[in-house]
């Protein structure tokens, strides 16, 4: 071979062919009509380019360029709702370097569950150092799941399903409308430093959803989403997750299991040298209630959560409050602590008066208390019930 890349349409791979490397066909988008600009429906060239790549022996790849450069505008690669399907002759990697983004709102993905699916394929790669933007914020208003049960769930950004040896790694997801990633039924399954993000007031918006799954491994993630960071559904085993950042969110979660009969165990879960930071949950086991005990019922066994640090993350007040006065202020208070001054850490509160102060609990008999947090000077005088505390 003269160069280290030659071009293969002569080769009967077609005139929007492929690119050798001395170990790897390359299959560029572009070649096969994808333009980044935003606007344009990729799904097509996108699968033509994927069938090429799974047809093709050996290791082959898809390769999503960076913007620029011949490539179109700043504004992605649009892509409706794709499956990559296997089975595959060779290894394939999806190498994304630009920005793929989803549709906008629901109605593209009527008769979809996901918007890219990567199914029936042993040996697959996504990498690339690029981001799969779902446009969430343009549809989780739409999503009623979390109050009703029976809902249609939004599409889930990046699904594994019946893959097996595959690697997602070096790429970021963000603003799913659903789950961020799923690995359903699939087995030897890696993800590792990705980033995943969402607003933590994003409905559903799981990280990693893992479901029949088995030997799936968590690596040097990290997550911040409005949902849990990793969520281990039924028939789950030899799970692994390590060196996550998570947060915020609601944690790392087990379940939610037993919603339906005849769910399949979850066992030989690892949770270990992670970071939970400003989440509504730490690491936890969810189960839904009710349901009748049988021999069937599913189990949850061999798990261990270990090496983890869990973090509250409030920034404190950095607002300077100072002359503040209370006069003459008396009657009946609700709660026993009738005087609360909770100031900032960051930022002390100042020259505070406390003066001629008489609160009585509602509860006869008990009598009202006052507390102050970060109070830095402050006179007090007159009648004060309760004492003062500055």
């Amino acid at each position: 071979m003269a160069s280290a890349a030659v071009r293969l349409a002569a080769q009967g791979l077609g005139a929007t062919g492929a690119t050798c490397t001395a170990r790897q066909l390359v299959f560029d988008v572009r070649d096969f009509g994808a333009v980044a600009d935003g606007q344009t429906d990729n799904s097509k060239a996108f699968e033509r380019a994927w069938a090429k790549a799974c047809a093709a022996p050996g290791r082959a790849a898809v390769v999503v360029p960076a913007a620029g450069g011949g490539g179109g505008g700043g504004g992605g690669y649009l892509l409706h709702p794709v499956v990559f399907r296997g089975p595959c002759k060779g290894f394939v990697e999806v190498r994304v370097a630009g920005v793929v983004r989803a549709p906008a709102g629901l109605d593209a993905f009527r008769g979809y569950h996901e918007w890219i699916n990567f199914a029936g394929i042993d040996g697959l790669l996504v990498t690339g150092g690029g981001t799969f933007d779902g446009r969430g914020a343009s549809s989780w208003h739409l999503n009623d799941c979390p109050w009703k049960p029976d809902c249609v769930p939004p599409p889930s950004s990046i699904k594994l399903g019946s893959v097996r040896n595959a690697t997602i790694t070096g790429v970021t997801s963000l603003d799913s409308k659903f789950f961020h990633v799923t690995i359903v039924g699939s087995h030897d399954v890696e993800v590792s430093h990705v980033s995943i993000r969402a607003p933590r007031d994003s409905p559903n918006t799981d990280g990693v959803h893992i479901q029949g799954s088995t030997g799936v491994r968590i690596t040097d993630t990290a997550v911040a989403t409005g949902d849990d960071c990793v969520s281990v559904g039924p028939g789950s085993a030899d799970v692994t997750v390590s060196g996550m950042s998570c947060g915020p969110g609601h944690g790392i979660s087990v379940g939610s299991l037993g919603r339906s009969p005849g769910e399949a165990d979850v066992r030989r879960l690892r949770v270990s040298n992670c970071t939970i930071a400003g989440t509504a949950n730490g690491v936890r086991i969810k189960t839904w209630r009710g349901g009748q005990w049988s021999s069937a019922a599913a189990a949850v066994s061999g798990l261990v959560f270990e090496d983890i640090v869990m973090r509250r993350e409030r920034r404190p007040s950095v607002v300077r409050i100072s002359d503040v006065k209370f006069r003459n202020i008396r009657g009946v208070s609700a709660t026993q602590v009738a005087v609360k001054l909770s100031c900032s850490a960051a930022s002390p509160c100042r020259g505070v008066e406390l003066r001629d102060i008489d609160l009585r609990y509602v509860r006869r008999g008990v009598a009202t208390v006052s507390r102050c947090a970060n109070v830095a000077g402050g006179v007090a005088g007159g009648t004060l019930v309760p004492p003062p505390c500055i």
